[in-house]
């Protein structure tokens, strides 16, 4: 007979804390939007604030002692209850928001009042260290919101079918005839000979007379060139600058990534002066040497970084194969690298396609890029084409920057520092 042992599994269970923890939290929350619901009128101040404690004080007592068992729905049922309050008291936009706010408050109130909340942290933690806790991460969520809220501003304002920077009564309440996009429109017909035009003659004088597709064209123009520069120079640099027999390699590299140190506006100006002594200024070649100036940079750092990693004894392996230096750079070093030496690139290209110091410098009327003909119509002409344009380069950062961090993430399972 063999005897078989049972493994018994144990899990912690948090201790339940007083009621008031689950309800003070949401009622301070409560208290904050009734302040912002205020508008800034004082006389409303006390009682609106006093209305969001209790509401969400309520909502959250009425979560914690009968939603505990349906703590799936807690978060449903409590926003739909908000959503309701809201749309009947303002209208269904503020129902809307508070519908979130609600289900967010139903299911924090579930999971204070379960414990749930100190599942993530050692049974011997003290109340300050939980607070401490929590108290970081929501600090830092409070500061990445602030980074992040001229963004959120501008996308909705982007569609708004009134010639104003400001939500329109119509764009609040979700009205449908207070959102277009005309404004997107704008960028294609902005500066043609003939707005009215149809078909390929509207794209032909598009192509060739909006003065925002103008300007996209030499970004991406200048941008591409001075990218493929910037990255081929950075790359050679920061290759060179690995090896252990180069001589005099922190200040060479301190020397490199200046233009990244030195304020902007004397770099531009320097080129300036330079440019014009040659006969570079007001011209595409200046503008792509100043950009590619701008770039390398970014491109030695990345690739840098790329290569403190790099097993050397592989070139050495090469080269006792009979490999010469540029078979091994393209066999044997370039596909390990490459990851870096992508993110490079496209922090380069980002890099000239968001400059405005140099361009307002070195380029006339026939260089202008797309931040150099926004800086033009914030002075000259204030339009909302401006925020539509600012959107769509929102959305070309956050895809390269998400291109960045899969290549960060693939060039760390090459390097073995992640499991694949």
């Amino acid at each position: 007979m063999t005897a078989v042992t049972e493994k018994k599994s144990y899990r912690y269970i948090p201790p339940r804390p007083p009621l008031w923890l689950p309800v003070s939290i949401p009622a301070f929350l409560g208290a904050v939007i009734g302040l912002m619901t205020a508008e800034g009128n004082k006389a409303l101040f006390l009682p609106y604030l006093l209305i969001g404690a209790l509401v969400f004080g309520l909502a959250a007592a009425a979560s914690a002692l009968f939603l505990e068992r349906q703590r799936r729905w807690s978060g449903w049922i409590v926003g739909m209850a908000f959503f309701l309050l809201g749309w009947l008291w303002v209208g269904f936009a503020y129902g809307l928001v508070l519908g979130i706010v609600g289900y967010v408050i139903g299911r924090m109130a579930i999971w204070i009042a379960t414990g749930d909340y100190r599942l993530n942290l050692p049974p011997y933690a003290t109340w300050g260290e939980v607070a401490w806790f929590y108290g970081f991460r929501v600090i830092c969520g409070l500061i990445f919101l602030f980074l992040i809220m001229p963004i959120i501003i501008i996308i909705p304002l982007s569609f708004n079918a009134t010639p104003y920077f400001s939500f329109t009564p119509e764009m609040v309440s979700l009205d449908p005839a207070g959102y277009s996009l005309r404004w997107y429109w704008d960028i294609l017909q902005n500066g043609m000979a003939d707005p009215d035009s149809t078909g390929w003659a509207f794209f032909k004088d598009m192509w060739e007379n909006a003065q925002w597709i103008r300007a996209i064209k030499n970004s991406f123009w200048i941008g591409t060139w001075a990218t493929l520069l910037a990255t081929a120079l950075g790359t050679l640099a920061a290759i060179g600058l690995s090896r252990d027999e180069m001589p005099w390699r922190r200040s060479i590299t301190a020397l490199l990534i200046s233009p990244m140190i030195v304020p902007l506006v004397i770099t531009a100006s320097g080129l300036f002066f330079f440019f014009s002594d040659i006969g570079l200024a007001k011209t595409y070649p200046g503008i792509i040497l100043a950009h590619a100036v701008l770039g390398t940079p970014f491109v030695i750092i990345t690739v840098t970084a790329t290569l403190v990693g790099f097993d050397q004894s592989l070139t050495r392996a090469a080269a006792n194969m009979g490999a010469g230096p540029v078979t091994t750079f393209f066999k044997v070093q370039m596909p390990l690298i490459l990851p870096g030496v992508i993110s490079g690139a496209l922090f380069a290209f980002i890099t000239s396609f968001d400059e405005v110091v140099v361009v307002l410098q070195l380029a006339d009327v026939r260089q202008r890029t797309i931040p150099r003909q926004m800086f033009s119509g914030i002075r000259e002409q204030i339009s909302p084409t401006i925020l539509a344009v600012a959107t769509i380069l929102v959305i070309i950062s956050i895809g390269l920057l998400t291109m960045v961090e899969l290549l960060r993430r693939r060039s760390e399972r090459l390097r073995g520092l992640s499991p694949g």
